[in-house]
């Protein structure tokens, strides 16, 4: 039998007035609800069905990054427990993890240099609107000092305290001479650029086939000091640089998109260097270093977990957001060991999470890339030559810890754009006097414990420019607090970020506040970008 709808209009039981998803459901006479308008219906059946979310540790970046982990340490072992063949070549595994691992790292620093030039020109540019950039700067310097001074001091104290030099005297540890030397007068040469873009390349000859191997690079700290004189000079032509700005600005937008493309895929490099790191490292290596590498890993979880949550909480500001924000960074240079292949990440996270105005972070984070390594700079090159002396028998005088605070402290700059930590610690044994072949007893434990220190290193480096901005005044807070969506960042919200714009004077509210948002705006706008 048809039903006439027309006939029968009236009728609960109209079939012509439910919608799809009306015929399966209660009965609108015997159910309790009341029924439903026909505009309501309509209303109903016009709205697209809501789509089913995946659960939220399939979706959220630092779950991935976790199980990435836990990927990479299981295939890594695997790995290492096929072994080698029997010319010692890495089996077909450990060769994938390396090429994997090897090939996000070279993304990431492919993006390095012409992140930092976009960004430092944007932002030197921004300075237009800004009265107290040079205190910006300064403050920013004297916090990358005060953080420095605490890690250093916490390294000495158990330097000193657990005397690891001691135990390990006893065996039978090689000493050899350092690849790099550190010295002031390489670091003030440093600063002058070689060329336009600061590339250089450095050779090794294998000694056995004779090849040359090039690997080309690049020194931060002169694409630094090129960025900000272009940024100089543009901000002084002024109307005749805008096309030149306006090409910039737009340069970087550009880069950023690729970037997020790139860390998205920090899960898959992840498996591999991790993996990698166990394959051709493991734990047996360590031997008799043990207790060294307890040391070391001990101060680095106090300055960590410690000394930056008390830095955090005296500011007023959340410990846990802080944790949360910088987080996926800090997971991926803990894996990379790399605080320059991190940088797109660090910066990203600390303008995304952490709320730093993009035209501050965009000069600090750099910056402290180069020459804020609480890890590499402070705390081992401390426990390094505390170690080395006890090794030798070498009694340091109160003047000689004097000097290991005073290069920490000042003369991590000097590691700019070279090999980091083994750098700085030759840097501090000949300020010392004491004898460089020590250098030699750490190689076999250096790839383990350089994943913790470059884990500091990256929480440091975001550390830093969240406080500074949050004691002059320029931190969205709303951002800062908001709640965490479980990706590091997207570019949805590029054009809508936070600005430099943000600083004529003290007491200046973040750029969202400025431009007009209520209390209520800003903080959902703050959610929806995070």
């Amino acid at each position: 039998m048809v039903f006439d709808c027309a006939r029968h209009r009236a009728s609960p039981r109209n079939p012509c007035q439910r919608g799809p998803t009306d015929v399966k459901g209660p009965d609108p006479v015997t159910s309790p609800q009341a029924t439903p308008t026909a505009a309501a219906t309509a209303e109903g059946n016009a709205a697209p069905r809501a789509k089913r979310r995946l659960p939220k540790f399939l979706t959220s970046f630092g779950w991935q990054i976790l199980a990435a982990l836990v990927i990479g340490l299981a295939l890594g072992g695997l790995a290492r427990a096929i072994g080698t063949d029997a010319a010692e070549n890495p089996n077909g595994l450990q060769a994938t993890l390396d090429t994997i691992g090897g090939s996000y790292v070279s993304l990431l620093r492919a993006a390095v240099v012409p992140l930092i030039f976009t960004a430092v020109v944007s932002s030197i540019v921004g300075l237009r609107k800004v009265t107290n950039a040079a205190r910006l700067a300064g403050q920013t310097l004297l916090w990358f000092a005060i953080t420095a001074l605490i890690a250093v001091t916490i390294g000495i104290g158990l330097g000193v305290l657990l005397r690891p030099g001691s135990v390990a005297s006893q065996t039978a540890l090689e000493t050899g001479a350092p690849s790099t030397v550190g010295t002031w007068w390489n670091f003030l040469i440093g600063l002058i650029p070689q060329n336009f873009l600061g590339l250089n390349a450095s050779g090794a000859v294998d000694a056995a086939s004779g090849a040359l191997t090039v690997t080309p690079g690049f020194n931060v700290l002169q694409v630094i000091v090129i960025s900000a004189a272009v940024g100089i000079a543009a901000l002084k032509i002024g109307e005749k640089a805008e096309p030149f700005i306006r090409l910039t600005e737009s340069a970087l937008a550009i880069i950023q998109k690729v970037l997020w493309w790139i860390i998205r895929l920090a899960p898959i490099g992840t498996i591999g260097l991790i993996g990698n790191a166990v394959a051709e490292y493991g734990w047996d290596k360590m031997g008799s270093l043990t207790a060294f590498v307890g040391v070391l890993y001990l101060g680095l979880a106090i300055v960590l977990f410690v000394v930056y949550p008390i830095i955090v909480k005296t500011h007023g500001l959340s410990i846990k957001q802080y944790f949360s924000g910088v987080w996926p960074a800090v997971q991926l240079g803990f894996v990379s060991r790399s605080s320059i292949g991190t940088l797109p990440l660090t910066q990203r996270v600390t303008e995304r999470n952490l709320g730093v105005p993009r035209g501050y972070a965009s000069f600090a984070v750099p910056l402290g890339a180069t020459t804020k390594m609480d890890g590499c700079a402070a705390i081992y090159p401390a426990v390094a030559a505390i170690f080395i002396a006890q090794f030798f028998g070498i009694d340091l005088t109160l003047v000689q810890y004097l000097l290991i605070v005073l290069v920490s402290v000042v003369g991590s700059a000097a590691t700019a754009g070279t090999t980091g930590a083994t750098v700085m610690l030759t840097l501090t044994l000949s300020t010392l006097g004491l004898p460089l072949e020590g250098v030699g007893l750490l190689l076999a434990v250096d790839p383990i414990i350089d994943m913790g220190r470059t884990a500091v290193n990256v929480a440091g480096q975001a550390l830093v420019p969240a406080i500074v901005a949050k004691r002059e005044g320029i931190l969205d807070e709303g951002l800062y607090n908001a709640p965490r969506r479980g990706l590091a960042f997207d570019n949805s919200d590029t054009d809508g970020e936070t600005e430099i714009a943000a600083v004529p004077s003290a007491d200046i509210a973040p750029a969202s506040a400025a431009a007009g948002e209520s209390a209520e705006q800003h903080r959902v706008s703050a959610e929806a970008r995070a």
